[in-house]
């Protein structure tokens, strides 16, 4: 027992010497963005956080399931080859300069790719000509491949791409953006002159319908995709928070559901640009980012908040929005109103089911009191709390928000009004006889009868 704790402690000592400074941790720490998700996160829905099609990076690489995918990646890897005209060892060659910063990407990784460079390598290169290859798709460029390809046609667009794009979200199944930026500026002499080139790439594939915004450097595909949702301008209302000195003096306290700020008098709209920092109430007016929710969106979102809650310095922009949204979603009612303003598409089925996918996503999350949406909520519970506007929401929620209740105020109100008449028509008469002169010429004569002499 003594020699176990001698050479414990000898070995702490030799790495005390060779302990790096801050500053060599903290450039250390900057590589990794691609990371291993612990149990206790991924405990709750361990489907969501795994790739169900394509294998892409080491993590997931070789598992049966996703082999289906590895001819398909061949051939892309041909096609990229071919159309580049220049040869394999010349890429190799080139990603073999930064295989290591490459393997410092993944905060873990099996011995066995760090003792084989050159089969990390190979993956590398292989997965990212693949995942350039999807990309592309979106573009509309690539002519080489047959009409009836499995993946890179109108079919597999349809039936196949789906299920890919999904698993390029998925955190642990990331390539470093250093990958796709190699292969690209190798293939193409053009791209070195465009630093946004892969960005572009990626925001088309996944918002073909926005207009892209410089969003600088990026750490891989979930990076991109995450500062896509989050995008906004520089006039962005969390800036104009903040100049006023909006703080939340209400110690955290939650705001209202959909349905109670709408019986509160405040409004819900769609805002119009699309981003999830983009939500602001101004004149009584709460508007939030339109949101399609379908069968991907657990899996897309669980891994966004996972890669922030990991990644030191990415911020926290998502896992604020999901806090904020499971505040004002607590059940079915709230899902049909914000449904009913566009705010949500669902495309999953029932409201039901919307309601519990926001309540499930924020399972230990929280509002960051620095976000701009603090601000918001602090601005939304002062509008709440005037005497007008709590006395309104406390009548409609009362007795106008459940069917039985609207019933039974109609009948009180009926019946109320039934009175108030019954009333008048009986008090009416006695003042009538008591204060009107009485008709000179209107004699009732007695019913015809024998006469009495």
């Amino acid at each position: 027992m003594g020699e176990v704790k001698e050479s414990w402690i000898i070995s702490v000592h030799n790495e005390l010497k060779h302990m790096a400074d801050i500053s060599t941790e903290m450039e250390q720490w900057k590589k990794r963005s691609i990371y291993r998700i612990p149990a206790c996160v991924t405990d709750l829905n361990k489907k969501a956080y795994l790739p169900q099609a394509v294998s892409i990076g080491p993590y997931h690489y070789g598992q049966e399931h996703l082999k289906t995918m590895d001819d398909h990646k061949r051939r892309a890897l041909l096609h990229f080859l071919k159309r580049s005209n220049k040869t394999l060892q010349y890429y190799v060659h080139s990603l073999a300069q930064v295989a290591q910063d490459l393997k410092d990407s993944y905060e873990t990784l099996n011995p066995a790719w760090n003792l084989d460079t050159d089969a990390f390598l190979q993956l590398m290169i292989l997965d990212g000509c693949f995942m350039l290859e999807i990309l592309r798709t979106a573009t509309g460029t690539l002519y080489d491949y047959a009409a009836n390809d499995p993946i890179f046609s109108y079919h597999g667009k349809i039936y196949i791409m789906p299920y890919i794009k999904r698993d390029m979200l998925v955190l642990e199944n990331q390539l470093p953006m250093l990958v796709l930026e190699k292969l690209v500026t190798l293939e193409n002499e053009e791209a070195k002159h465009d630093q946004e080139f892969v960005n572009k790439l990626i925001f088309k594939f996944f918002f073909p319908l926005h207009i892209r915004a410089s969003m600088g450097r990026c750490l891989h595909v979930l990076d991109v995709y995450r500062k896509g949702l989050l995008w906004e301008d520089l006039s962005n209302n969390s800036r104009r928070h903040k100049k006023h000195g909006l703080i939340n003096q209400e110690g955290g306290e939650s705001i209202l559901s959909a349905t109670q700020l709408n019986a509160a008098g405040i409004r819900l709209m769609k805002n119009k640009t699309g981003s999830l920092k983009n939500i602001s109430f101004h004149g009584g007016i709460l508007r939030l980012p339109a949101i399609l929710v379908d069968d991907a969106t657990e899996s897309i979102f669980l891994n966004l908040l996972a890669f922030e809650r990991f990644h030191v310095g990415a911020g926290n922009g998502v896992t604020s929005y999901i806090s904020f949204m499971d505040c004002i979603i607590k059940n079915v009612r709230d899902v049909s109103l914000l449904d009913s303003q566009g705010i949500i598409q669902n495309a999953i089925g029932s409201d039901e089911a919307v309601a519990t996918l926001f309540n499930s996503l924020s399972k230990d999350t929280r509002l960051d009191p620095e976000s701009s949406l603090e601000a918001v909520q602090t601005k939304v519970n002062y509008y709440c709390k005037r005497p007008w506007n709590k006395w309104r929401a406390i009548v409609v929620d009362a007795y106008f928000n459940y069917p039985l209740a609207i019933v039974s105020v109609n009948a009180a109100i009926f019946l109320f009004t039934l009175t108030i008449l019954q009333t008048i028509y009986t008090i009416y008469p006695v003042y009538s006889q008591n204060d009107s002169p009485r008709p000179s010429r209107l004699v009732v004569s007695p019913l015809p009868g024998p006469s009495s002499r």
